[in-house]
């Protein structure tokens, strides 16, 4: 967003602004015109009145940014390499969303408007302006497109989506499920949201070149903007498509709110970390100050590398070493902020090796988090001249030797306090059961978690969580499963081993865990298999070492 600190320019920066606006304008369509690429440039005269603009219309003065250690801070490179500018191009939502459409034909339309609001969001609050419901296939391959809702959902979540949200409703469940308040207005009355006060000149400059106006907003510093797509509901559908029951299918803003971290750190602080130097916000006319970086660093490098591998057939825009780049962050952040591990109390008697395991949950929210594909375990060794005990290995499949779900997609892992066998898995995950209580991937025929041991923030208080992010299965009576962590017992048989031993304690993470992604190969669709072969082809390094401790018994 264009910005400046409070008061007006001086009157020769003001004359400049209003010079430069047109310079500006033609500058930003001819940028349009050379950067939009496949999806083809925008229409004649729609940057004044399209409700929203493309990426494509911001690029020409927020990217070009320069922080003042030299570092390129643009905004608009940082943001095509994440998963936000990538939502709609992601081949397992779209992989998801046709096996949810096999499952219910009937509830079809439904799904494609709700699973569009949040990954196609532009096209589909559009649509539903018009009186009409959200489509996915629709706008789909991204390349192919050609009209105005093609291109705003191949953008993914996009600039003018986020800055358009205003701050009614947020933080309440009006807003989640993609409940944000974003009503399409005239042109002339249409507000971007930024941080920062805006000045008279850089207003005007701004309004000339793009027919929006730029605002102040504080609410956007705020997690309660996040919660709206990031807090998700679905409804358990039968195989009529009837309504019969509501699943908490993504919930971090509700698990943030009841830790610890709710008075210290917003999701921003964390996923939009704000750049160390001052840097301007836009190359035309802005002023250095402290900016946030808009990479949204998540956790799913798997994805990052797949839209990389196959971009040609997903219409990816992004650099190659951009999406590198974002992956390499993700799995920094991954291992530096995320949970650490300890291996403790340990005691050789009789034959027999005891100690502990213990994991430290570093994030604001539970981890994993988010869509339940996503799983982290815990691989624990135990050397001496060979392997004598060994729990949670990955195989190059992506599935983990001893998982039960890997194993029989009707079953899943308990959650251990003691592990004695290398059969015997900690997993943290959430399991979901259907209707009639056998254990499904599909999300709208998820009806109620059967297990969610996914380590918990620090300040999460399991007597008081609501149901919504509740504990559940084995870990809520489990008095070392708390706020902050978890600790597990192990417990190996020696069997008469002499002579020093190393002990060897890893958490890993996997975005899309094996069962989720192999439960898709008996859909007979075009996106099924197309994902399928993917992850097939990158399951060996589908999941990554998050911490590690070793210790020697001598």
């Amino acid at each position: 967003m264009a910005g400046a600190d409070p008061g007006r320019l001086p009157l020769r920066i003001a004359v400049a602004a209003w010079a430069l606006a047109g310079l500006a304008c033609v500058t930003l369509l001819w940028q349009v015109e050379m950067t939009v690429g496949a999806q083809g440039p925008a229409p004649a005269g729609a940057l004044h009145d399209r409700p929203f603009l493309s990426s494509h219309d911001c690029l020409a003065c927020h990217n070009g940014l320069t922080s003042a250690s030299g570092e390129d801070v643009s905004i608009g490179t940082a943001w095509r390499a994440s998963m936000m500018a990538n939502s709609s191009r992601d081949p397992y939502w779209q992989a998801a969303v046709r096996r949810e459409m096999v499952d219910h034909p009937a509830a079809s339309d439904h799904i494609e408007d709700e699973c569009s609001i949040c990954h196609m969001p532009m096209a589909t609050t559009l649509a539903r302006a018009a009186g009409g419901t959200g489509e996915i296939f629709a706008h789909l391959p991204v390349r192919s497109g050609t009209t105005e809702q093609d291109r705003l959902a191949a953008d993914g979540v996009s600039c003018t989506l986020c800055h358009q949200i205003g701050p009614n409703r947020l933080g309440t469940p009006e807003s989640f499920t993609g409940g944000f308040d974003v009503t399409p207005s005239a042109p002339g009355e249409r507000v971007m949201f930024g941080p920062f006060e805006v000045d008279a000149g850089r207003t005007t400059l701004m309004r000339s070149a793009t027919g929006v106006r730029p605002g102040e907003g504080a609410h956007l510093t705020q997690s309660e903007v996040c919660a709206t797509c990031h807090t998700l509901f679905t409804k358990a559908l039968d195989s009529f498509g009837r309504v019969v029951g509501e699943l908490p299918e993504q919930v971090p803003y509700l698990e943030w709110r009841h830790s610890a971290f709710r008075t210290e750190r917003s999701c921003q602080s964390c996923h939009m970390p704000i750049v160390a130097d001052q840097a301007p916000a836009s190359s035309v006319l802005g002023q250095p100050r402290q900016i946030a970086r808009h990479g949204f660093i998540g956790g799913n490098f798997l994805m990052l590398r797949m839209l990389n591998r196959y971009r040609a057939e997903l219409g990816v825009e992004a650099l190659p070493a951009e999406l590198e780049a974002a992956a390499r962050a993700t799995i920094g952040q991954l291992q530096s902020t995320t949970a650490s591990v300890g291996v403790t109390n340990v005691v050789r008697d009789e034959g027999t090796l005891r100690f502990d395991v213990t994991v430290e949950n570093l994030t604001g929210h539970k981890f994993p988090t988010g869509y339940p594909s996503r799983r982290a375990w815990l691989h624990v060794t135990v050397r001496g001249e060979s392997i004598v005990f060994e729990s949670g290995a990955v195989r190059p499949d992506g599935s983990i030797q001893g998982n039960d779900h890997d194993a029989d997609a009707t079953r899943f892992e308990p959650h251990y306090e003691e592990i004695r066998e290398a059969s015997e898995v900690q997993v943290y995950e959430a399991v979901m059961t259907d209707a009639g209580g056998k254990v499904t991937t599909g999300l709208l025929s998820g009806m109620a978690f059967v297990k969610d041991n996914r380590l918990l923030p620090r300040g999460f208080d399991k007597a008081s969580a609501t149901p919504a992010i509740a504990v559940r299965g084995a870990a809520a009576g489990d008095a070392d499963f708390r706020a902050g962590g978890d600790r597990v017992r192990y417990v190996v048989n020696l069997e008469g081993r002499q002579g020093p031993l190393t002990v060897d304690a890893e958490l890993r993470f996997q975005p899309i865990s094996f069962r989720w992604a192999a439960n898709l190969r008996r859909y007979e669709a075009a996106e099924t298999r197309r994902f399928v072969s993917y992850y097939d082809s990158m399951a060996a390094s589908s999941s990554v070492e998050i911490a590690r401790a070793s210790t020697r018994i001598d």
